[in-house]
């Protein structure tokens, strides 16, 4: 769901500035037209999770959201209980709207918030203050939504070690299930990455606001499980676990990436679609609105899946790495033995994960793969 209200300067993702009255009705057709056109891709299958992301998915309303699910539900089994997230932006949020988003079938919400500071969130560019944020957050828990995410970045433009922990503190007050903590990052393609801002902590002060962040969160109850994720007991993201797992999955919509498993040779295809909505709204339903697709050869896969899999705390079995690649584990065997020995991974019978040192350098880790 494409569109924002104002490009963040910071952002790489496919988000386009709305200008006007956007086509919301036409793009929820060109929605469900895209999902008959990959549907074969999926026959049979059981969708497992949602997720509606942008861009700012809360542009669109409830009951576009309501007709999205609703064509797909027909189309497709979903599983009892289906994980529905829907990405939103608190300068979006309206009162009245989270109920309408829950009686969709919307049971997750992520909250684009980055900072409770408002110095901060201006010179991110956001259009929210901190205020709006907190408000936002609250409207959703009113209308029963209970398990929430916030987005928090930190190493902002002008944040100190103080500041970072205060963010932290101030989302431990709304109690979210969930907490995702980015380190900000120059992305190429993007305004900061063009004309840098002042004031960003360098890399010894960007380590002790990680450290010191990480130690925060895991005294108030929140379990890292991924590089930049963080959950409650039983309240990890499954559509992102699936990600990290090397799971397959549907993308569906503008500049939309999916990962599906076919046919008898497990077969692994990936493909994305145009990225501009109007470009691909114009083909969408059509093998035109396919910006690309790329069959994964067997020499890459170790790569691929290292890459997802190793970024999680829990690691991965060996069953699972033959399973998903359709390799032997024979595969990895000598880099596997590589990474022990540089204390890297630990490798326990069936089970792989990464050590503390490992997943400091997790980098360098996956490149034993490549």
């Amino acid at each position: 769901m494409p569109w924002c209200v104002r490009k963040c300067p910071y952002c790489d993702f496919n988000s386009h500035e709305g200008k006007g009255a956007l086509p919301f009705d036409a793009y929820v057709d060109a929605l469900l037209a895209d999902l008959d056109h990959d549907l074969p891709l999926a026959s049979g299958r059981t969708v497992h999770s949602v997720f509606f992301g942008g861009g700012t998915p809360s542009l669109f309303r409830p009951e576009h959201v309501d007709r999205f699910l609703q064509g797909a539900s027909a189309r497709l089994r979903f599983a009892p209980g289906c994980e529905i997230t829907l990405e939103t932006n608190p300068g979006t949020a309206e009162h009245g709207r989270f109920e309408g988003y829950r009686d969709a079938g919307v049971n997750r919400l992520s909250f684009g918030i980055q900072s409770f500071d408002d110095g901060c969130l201006q010179r991110l560019g956001r259009i929210h203050d901190s205020g709006e944020a907190r408000a936002a957050v609250r409207m959703a828990q009113d209308a029963g939504l209970s398990n929430l995410n916030l987005d928090l970045m930190y190493a902002l433009p002008g944040q100190s070690l103080a500041m970072a922990l205060d963010d932290l503190e101030q989302a431990f007050a709304l109690e979210p299930a969930h907490i995702s903590h980015y380190q900000l990052t120059l992305e190429p393609n993007t305004v900061f990455a063009a004309r840098p801002p002042a004031g960003i902590p360098d890399d010894d002060d960007s380590w002790d606001m990680q450290e010191h962040c990480q130690q925060r969160l895991a005294a108030r109850g929140y379990a890292q499980y991924e590089v930049s994720a963080y959950a409650r007991p039983g309240r990890q993201c499954a559509h992102n676990l699936n990600y990290w797992r090397y799971g397959d999955y549907l993308g569906i919509g503008a500049g939309a990436h999916g990962k599906l498993t076919l046919g008898f040779d497990q077969a692994i295809l990936r493909r994305w679609k145009l990225k501009h909505p109007t470009a691909w709204m114009a083909a969408a339903g059509s093998a035109q609105a396919i910006g690309g697709d790329d069959r994964i050869d067997a020499d890459r896969r170790p790569f691929e899946f290292m890459l997802n899999a190793l970024r999680l705390a829990e690691g991965f079995d060996l069953a699972l790495f033959e399973a998903r690649t359709g390799l032997p584990r024979d595969a990895i065997a000598a880099a596997l033995a590589r990474a022990q020995a540089l204390g890297w991974l630990a490798v326990d019978g069936d089970h792989v994960q990464p050590t503390e040192l490992g997943r400091r350098f997790n980098n360098d880790v996956v490149s034993l793969f490549l």
